[in-house]
């Protein structure tokens, strides 16, 4: 027990040390986070009130290998209407960077990752999109993007 206290300590501390994480433990849990959130909305089992929570009590394994996480929008109406400050958007996406080094990126986002390495865009643009783009009187897009590479690869765990 006390060896995962410790690496839940770790972890609350990584979180806290970003600039937003510094407003972390502000949050006293009013909901206001959840109730303007747009996601929750729709998914309920997405709910900011609660990622925070579970950071708070270093929860590091549930969070980081849940895929509510990945559901944030990044609209950042958490943000704004939250009393404290707290910044639950940018929390949410420190979260999903340590999820990421730890190799729990979902399948979908690695997709798009691998799309913009290859592309510089999360599709490859084909003849198709470009005779679209001419019926519509748009100048024609470049199949693969000039600057490469975008996003530098990196060992997958």
């Amino acid at each position: 027990m006390p060896e995962t206290l410790n690496r839940s300590s770790e972890f609350l501390r990584r979180v806290m040390a970003t600039e937003t994480g510094k407003k972390l433990a502000r949050c006293f849990a009013c909901g206001t986070c959840s109730s303007g959130c747009p996601v929750h909305a729709q998914k309920p089992e997405f709910d900011p009130r609660k990622i925070i929570r579970m950071t708070l009590l270093g929860l590091e394994d549930n969070l980081l290998k849940s895929k509510e996480i990945w559901m944030c929008s990044t609209c950042y109406t958490c943000r704004e209407r939250c009393p404290q400050e707290v910044g639950c958007a940018e929390i949410i996406i420190e979260l999903r960077n340590i999820a990421a080094e730890m190799g729990y990126t979902p399948e979908a986002f690695k997709m798009q990752m691998e799309a913009l390495r290859k592309f510089g865009r999360v599709y490859e643009i084909e003849d198709f999109d470009n005779k679209k783009r001419a019926k519509m009187g748009l100048s024609e897009l470049e199949t693969k993007a000039r600057i490469e590479p975008l996003i530098p690869e990196k060992e997958e765990r």
